[in-house]
């Protein structure tokens, strides 16, 4: 059982029909996989979104996933992060970042995330163009902003300040 995602799809099926992959795709053929030869293969994959102009509700964010767990980190105004097991809770429905039987897998997983970043070049921030007019737009006297929900809101964090376990 291996980590596979969307971007090692091309890489395979260029493969099975013969055809030399071009450099430059990040997913790698699995094909040896599902021939069941035994390949060094990765043990988490990244996910990388950045902010954009034209989504200013949506932060820039990276996670990683491997074979058990899911570690979400944001950049921006939630900043509540996510720790999913997924062997637990395949539809990701409890968030165990503030679980202290969890702190040192968050420790490691966000040791490895910024591993991976620097690896990957990912610890860079794109500059993005203006592309155009942002949506959703706000009318002068529309609506207002949403107010931050109850849930996130909390008395006191119970690692101290920021979402990373100390």
């Amino acid at each position: 059982k291996q980590v596979v995602a969307n971007i090692d799809i091309a890489p395979t099926l260029l493969e099975a029909a013969g055809v030399a992959v071009p450099d430059g795709l990040d997913g790698r053929s699995f094909l040896p996989l599902v021939r069941g030869e035994e390949i060094p293969w990765r043990d988490y994959l990244l996910y990388e979104y950045y902010w954009e102009h034209n989504y200013p509700q949506t932060p820039t964010m990276h996670a990683i996933r491997g074979d058990r767990f899911k570690y979400v980190r944001y950049y921006g105004i939630w900043d509540v992060d996510e720790l999913f097991d997924l062997q637990a809770d395949p539809g990701e429905t409890t968030n165990l970042i503030h679980d202290p039987a969890h702190a040192e897998t968050v420790r490691e997983l966000d040791r490895r995330l910024f591993e991976i970043l620097e690896a990957t070049g990912g610890d860079t921030m794109p500059l993005m163009s203006n592309p155009g007019a942002r949506f959703p737009h706000r009318k002068k006297g529309g609506t207002k902003a949403a107010e931050f929900p109850d849930w996130f809101e909390v008395e006191s964090a119970p690692f101290g300040t920021g979402s990373l376990p100390k």
